[in-house]
């Protein structure tokens, strides 16, 4: 089964910014989307960014303009640039997959894939 791992999180200063990878273990055959969710304390799951296998893009509202999701040479890798990072970006930021199939598994869909989560903390 693929499993995604992220990197890049850390501490950064209000107005600083920070750029969060995600990679695949395994060799995607083929995936739907993927994309960027964040949990802040106390808070629900909400999305940041989608990219699909097309390139079509979707931010939220509140990171549109400062927040921009790309996607590697490979399918196995996606991006996160944030710029103008604020204090409300504060939050554990998570990779997905959506319809993700693993190479030599091309029968089989792993339809909601998620990765370990990665800590942005943004303060001064």
């Amino acid at each position: 089964q693929v499993q995604l791992v992220e990197s890049g999180g850390g501490l950064v200063q209000p107005g600083g910014s920070l750029r969060l990878s995600c990679a695949a273990s395994g060799n995607i055959f083929s995936v739907y989307a993927m994309g960027w969710y964040r949990q802040a304390p106390g808070k629900q799951r909400e999305l940041v960014a989608t990219i699909t296998s097309g390139g079509t893009t979707n931010y939220a509202d509140s990171v549109k303009g400062r927040f921009t999701i790309s996607s590697g040479n490979a399918k196995n890798t996606v991006y996160l640039q944030m710029n103008s990072l604020k204090p409300e970006d504060t939050a554990v930021y998570y990779c997905h997959a959506d319809r993700l199939r693993e190479s030599g598994y091309e029968a089989t869909y792993q339809y909601d894939t998620w990765g370990q989560g990665t800590q942005v903390t943004v303060s001064s």
